[in-house]
């Protein structure tokens, strides 16, 4: 006779582990890099974050089509930065990203080493830009961390290339 053990979800990280975490750790040293008079120095890394973060609320009220702010792009380049240092951490190659976006919301993340595209991220809707949680944040950027990493591990000839 053979059992079946449920298999138990592992228990979500708590928010002082995410703090802790590779992606959310590279994002939060690319915001205080940004900050060259001191305005942030007293503010909290979970403050810094806040603006990643959109509630389901926040979401439905910002319209369908927009716009997408400065601030916005700023943010979006700096969570980019982020999974291309984290990349750069984990390989040894350097990362740089390229973005080409349209005035309406509408384009494209690439992220390169050497001779090769690490990760192709198609973007729509920038002016929405923003993730329900920390934790989904983080999942997000580890997800093209990962990706990213496996193409490196997946074609080093090409990433190397002097």
């Amino acid at each position: 006779m053979t059992e079946t053990v449920a298999a138990e979800k592992p228990a979500a990280p708590t928010e002082a582990e995410l703090m802790q975490d590779r992606f959310i750790v590279e994002l939060i040293k690319q915001i205080r890099a940004q900050d060259t008079h001191g305005t942030w120095e007293g503010k909290t890394d979970r403050v810094l974050l806040e603006p990643y973060i959109l509630s389901a609320e926040q979401r439905r009220e910002l319209p369908l089509m927009g716009d997408p702010d400065p601030d916005l792009l700023w943010r979006l380049d700096l969570f980019h930065n982020a999974v291309g240092l984290a990349i750069e951490r984990a390989t040894k190659c350097m990362v740089a990203p390229m973005t080409k976006m349209s005035h309406e919301g509408f384009g494209r993340t690439v992220l390169t080493t050497g001779r090769l595209i690490v990760v192709n991220r198609y973007l729509r809707d920038v002016h929405r830009f923003g993730y329900p949680s920390l934790a989904k944040l983080a999942e997000a950027g580890n997800k093209l961390v990962d990706e990213g990493i496996a193409m490196i591990a997946a074609y080093p000839d090409v990433a190397n290339y002097g």
